[in-house]
């Protein structure tokens, strides 16, 4: 069996001679062939020159480099629309993720004769409060939207075949969240629990601002729900205007010198009704940007140069 392991790379220069002899030194103990594909995402600093050397040394280094930087989704993408493998093995180039675990998933996958093979994080090692809260309650309520179940406490290290591999190069749209699409695919899908590193070396890829970009992709490519989230705002506003309309009235009609006339009430409604307007306008947006994104048709990624293919 050829195993391909997929590695996206971007500004890693500190780390990636280490991955590299990690992942050889685990590949090597097994009676599996193996190739090692990195995929350098528009780094600005040493990374391609490590890799080239590398892949000098070694054959089984095949290197994809972007002409820019396209982002991490867009690098998995690449590295699964190239490998040849009749397995593969996505994983960061950061160590984050255990190489020594893929040994244990290619024994889960023959045992239970599964498609997929996930990594489920049992501990996240180096990570702050914040990023742990909000990871474990996004993939939550990212469940509560979507109409696909997906694992909690996953990224995107996973095992997976050719099945998994030949049906997602088959899928055309572009602003992919390959961790929910490969969920949505089905088949047999098992996960593999593992304790998460520290980074080995250098800063996290993922600050705020693009993990809640991620975080949006995920939402609103597979969820149509807020849509109608935004039209039963739009109808509980509308209940509480005639209810506040109702309350004015009576109360007129009751007692007329009860009711202040002052500008207070009237920017309270301002506010709310436009606060409601601007969010459906927002969610509109979003749905219509992801339609023209897919509309321009243009390559998720652009590969520079190719080497050891």
């Amino acid at each position: 069996m050829l195993l391909s392991v997929i590695i996206p790379c971007y500004n890693e220069e500190l780390v990636i001679e280490e991955t590299y002899k990690r992942l050889t030194s685990v590949l090597g103990s097994m009676q599996h062939s193996y190739e090692l594909i990195f995929i350098n995402d528009g780094s600005r600093d040493k990374t391609y020159d490590i890799l080239f050397q590398l892949s000098e040394k070694d054959a089984k280094v095949k290197i994809l480099h972007f002409s820019r930087n396209f982002g991490h989704q867009c690098a998995v993408t690449a590295g699964i629309n190239h490998c040849n493998g009749d397995a593969a093995v996505i994983i960061d180039s950061d160590l984050q993720d255990p190489p020594e675990v893929i040994i244990d998933m290619l024994k889960i996958m023959e045992e239970e004769k599964a498609n997929v093979v996930y990594g489920v994080r049992k501990k996240r090692k180096g990570e702050t409060w914040f990023k742990l809260v909000t990871a474990k309650y996004f993939y939550r309520i990212l469940n509560s939207l979507s109409d696909v179940k997906f694992p909690v406490d996953t990224g995107d290290f996973r095992l997976i075949d050719r099945n998994i591999i030949d049906t997602f190069n088959r899928m055309e749209e572009k602003n992919k969240y390959i961790r929910g699409l490969i969920s949505w695919m089905g088949y047999k899908q098992v996960p593999c629990y593992y304790e998460r590193e520290e980074r080995f070396a250098g800063e996290t890829k993922y600050p705020l601002k693009k993990m809640l970009k991620f975080a949006m992709i995920g939402v609103f490519y597979f969820s149509k729900k807020p849509l109608k989230l935004a039209t039963y705002i739009g109808f509980i506003s509308v209940a509480i205007g005639i209810l506040y309309a109702l309350i004015a009235l009576i109360t007129k009609l009751i007692n007329p010198s009860a009711l202040v006339t002052g500008w207070t009430t009237i920017i309270v409604l301002i506010v709310f009704f436009g606060g409601v307007q601007l969010i459906t306008i927002g969610v509109l947006g979003q749905y219509i940007g992801n339609l023209f994104d897919e509309a321009k048709k243009r390559p998720e990624y652009i590969v520079g140069k190719k080497i050891n293919f």
